[in-house]
């Protein structure tokens, strides 16, 4: 495991996925979700899986870590 960021190509993505992780997002400074995000930039570290980018609406960095359903039906 690397304690240091491993960049990946967000753009690979499909693009539905793309546009999910861009618009469900939270905001610490705004305190709302979905304000959407720009500038995406996907890396992992320490084994976890980020997307980080912008809020839209006031430009505060934003961090969604991508967790993987292992058990979806409960």
């Amino acid at each position: 495991m690397s304690d240091e960021r491993q960049l990946r190509d967000f753009y690979d993505r499909d693009p539905e996925e793309q546009s999910a992780f861009l618009e469900n997002t939270w905001c610490n400074r705004c305190q709302q979700v979905d304000l959407g995000m720009s500038d995406p930039v996907e890396y992992t570290l320490n084994g976890r899986l980020f997307i980080e980018g912008k809020c839209r609406v006031c430009g505060e960095a934003v961090t969604t870590e991508l967790v993987e359903d292992d058990d979806v039906d409960g």
